[in-house]
């Protein structure tokens, strides 16, 4: 009967990879200055035979020419001298989704850090990684460094989950801190995000909580055994973030955090992604700069709390590698840690947890416009914890209101009477005082 190694090992292990970018580049020099060990650790030689990208001729800081070369990624994906197929290029269509596709169902191993394409096409793609008898594998696509997706499927696999919280975004939470350690508005520090190219190309996906919805929207699925649904999601991004709530909050003990969070509850799946105010003293408050954190809280295990760097060319390289090396030596577990077919379609539940919530908004500096936005709020059985209004020099009041603890969907509804009073100046905003 043939061992375990003679079914699993047989031979070299060759890559090929698509994408010579930041990520694509970081494996490269990883594959080059950790050969020795890389391979003592597989037990195996892990060999890089062929890749492709968009330039062929791009200074890249690193030799090629030991690598046959792809113009088209497509073609990268049916060699027959490939064991893996490793996409790096993003995009949650085509050419990236067509080349894994193509990979799967040619009996290849396949490796990508595309969030987007996992959080849309990631079931159906699993389902056929699961057919072809090959491994589908993204832990560089959640969180960088941070091995957040092996912690869920192999370490906490006896435990259920309860929560899921966590900082998924770098840049956002390098604003957030920066425009507080500055004391910058958020116009200035997004510019200087810019300039250093922390920003995506289309800069919503960031400082829009898309980037860390795709990231949550995965977690949620592997913890809860249910199908990806990013539209299931409530999303709110940090655009409307002043310094002056940065201040405020500051004062109150609490910092501002683009904060995810998932649960699965009686009435069903809660997935939001919105600016919270978090206590400053707590893990969360004290994550500085482009880090990421995520908190697994498990039945069993307790709450796991998981800090890193969540992007950059080393830890999302690093990420990529342990998924090479664990296809190496053999090791297979199910995409989602459960068969694909198993995923149930979840019921996206309105978050149902009272929290207090911080409110801001400018008032009309007349006589009875507080009494008016007290009264708004009385109707809807939300008392006021808190209230200050700051100076000013114009017409235009700036109030800053702390309210005791109440759904989300009645402070909705309270927000949109004061509205109606006609004595706000501009639209109030309104964050949820999180427990963490």
């Amino acid at each position: 009967m043939p061992t375990y190694r003679e079914v699993f090992m047989k031979g070299k292990l060759k890559l090929g990879i698509a994408g010579l970018g930041t990520v694509g580049i970081g494996v490269l020099k990883i594959l080059e200055s950790h050969a020795k060990l890389i391979n003592q650790r597989s037990d195996r030689t892990i060999e890089l035979v062929a890749v492709s990208a968009k330039t062929r001729s791009k200074e890249r800081g690193i030799s090629l020419k030991e690598f046959e070369w792809e113009s088209e990624i497509t073609n990268l994906a049916r060699r027959a001298d490939i064991d893996v197929f490793v996409e790096l290029i993003g995009g949650e269509e085509n050419p990236a989704k067509e080349a894994i596709e193509i990979a799967l169902n040619s009996g290849k191993h396949v490796i990508t850090a595309n969030k987007a394409l996992i959080s849309k096409h990631g079931q159906q793609l699993a389902i056929l990684a699961e057919k072809n008898n090959v491994s589908l594998k993204f832990e560089a696509a959640v969180a960088g460094g941070i091995p957040a997706i092996k912690t869920l499927i192999e370490s906490l696999a006896g435990n259920k989950i309860t929560r899921i919280m966590g900082v998924m975004n770098g840049t956002c939470n390098y604003i957030l801190t920066r425009m507080e350690s500055a004391n910058l508005s958020y116009e200035k520090v997004f510019n200087e995000a810019k300039a250093l190219g922390y920003l995506e190309a289309d800069p919503t996906l960031d400082v829009g909580g898309i980037d860390a919805s795709h990231k949550l929207s995965i977690l949620s699925s592997i913890a809860f055994g249910t199908q990806i649904e990013m539209n299931a999601i409530d999303i709110q991004g940090i655009e409307q973030i002043t310094i002056q709530d940065i201040e405020h909050v500051r004062e109150m003990g609490y910092r501002i955090k683009l904060l995810g969070v998932s649960e699965l509850t009686d009435e069903g799946l809660e997935q939001r992604m919105q600016p919270c105010l978090v206590p400053a003293a707590s893990p969360i408050g004290q994550l500085e700069n482009a880090m990421n954190m995520i908190i697994f809280d498990g039945d069993n295990s307790g709450q796991i709390i998981l800090r890193g760097a969540g992007a950059g060319e080393g830890p999302t390289a690093s990420a990529v590698m342990s998924d090479i090396i664990d296809v190496a030596r053999g090791a297979y577990i199910p995409t989602f840690g459960c068969p694909a077919k198993d995923l149930t379609k979840s019921k996206k539940a309105s978050t149902s947890t009272e929290s207090a919530y911080y409110v801001r908004t400018k008032l009309k500096d007349a006589p009875g416009v507080l009494a008016k936005m007290a009264s708004a709020l009385g109707n809807n059985k939300i008392s006021i914890d808190q209230m200050h209004q700051t100076q000013h020099a114009d017409a235009a009041a700036p109030v800053f209101i702390v309210t005791h603890k109440t759904l989300p969907e009645t402070l909705r509804r309270a927000l949109k009477e004061v509205v109606k009073t006609g004595v706000t100046m501009e639209d109030p905003v309104a964050l949820r005082i999180e427990e963490v």
